[in-house]
């Protein structure tokens, strides 16, 4: 059996390291490492190998695999989340956001219990919140601070104090800011002055 993990990490990286930004090559091997499961502890680990260009290839095949079947990174939530600030380059970081962007819809969500209901604790929100501060306060590109928005939106209506930390940075850095970074924010300034 180790011989068989072995090819398969070995084809995971040689298939991230000639991997090009088409959608149809991403979702392809998305659905590779979902056919092949015990590749996506391998995929995890390239995602935080944050100085290699593999890192933001592994993270948008997890983007499209997290799109798909979230349950699948729960269980790897407590790595994922102690590593997640490590990750810099934006092309890997937009997709890490957007997964946390799902995670938290999915969390909240009226729909049944499901595994990420079960396994997505209080601590495991209570860090996504200050990472995506974090996100919002730093220089990143403007779709990871909209996702960050809306996952502080979102994560505000279950802790209190983070509606009001979120009206003062996005009033703070609302005129430095581009067009679509204001359209953003005046729509979750809108909701959250309505809430």
């Amino acid at each position: 059996m180790a011989i068989v993990e072995k090819r398969l990490t070995n084809s995971l990286h040689k298939q991230l390291t000639t991997l090009k930004a088409y959608r149809k090559d991403r979702e392809q091997l998305a659905l590779w490492v979902i056919e092949n499961i015990e590749t996506f502890p391998q995929l995890l680990d390239y995602c935080f190998q944050t100085e290699e260009e593999i890192s933001y290839k592994a993270a948008w095949i997890l983007e499209i695999i997290c799109l798909r079947k979230m349950e699948i990174l729960i269980p790897h939530l407590d790595i994922f989340l102690k590593k997640l600030p490590k990750v810099h380059k934006h092309q890997a970081v937009r997709p890490m956001a957007k997964i946390c962007e799902v995670m938290l819809t999915d969390f909240y969500s009226k729909k049944e219990k499901k595994t990420i209901q079960i396994l997505f604790l209080k601590k495991h929100r209570n860090q996504l919140s200050e990472i995506c501060i974090d996100w919002l306060i730093t220089d990143q590109k403007v779709a990871c601070k909209a996702y960050a928005m809306q996952c502080l939106y979102v994560l505000g209506n279950e802790f209190s104090w983070i509606h009001p930390e979120l009206k003062i940075i996005l009033l703070k850095d609302f005129p430095a800011q581009q067009p679509a970074f204001k359209a953003r924010a005046k729509h979750i300034l809108k909701k959250i002055g309505s809430s």
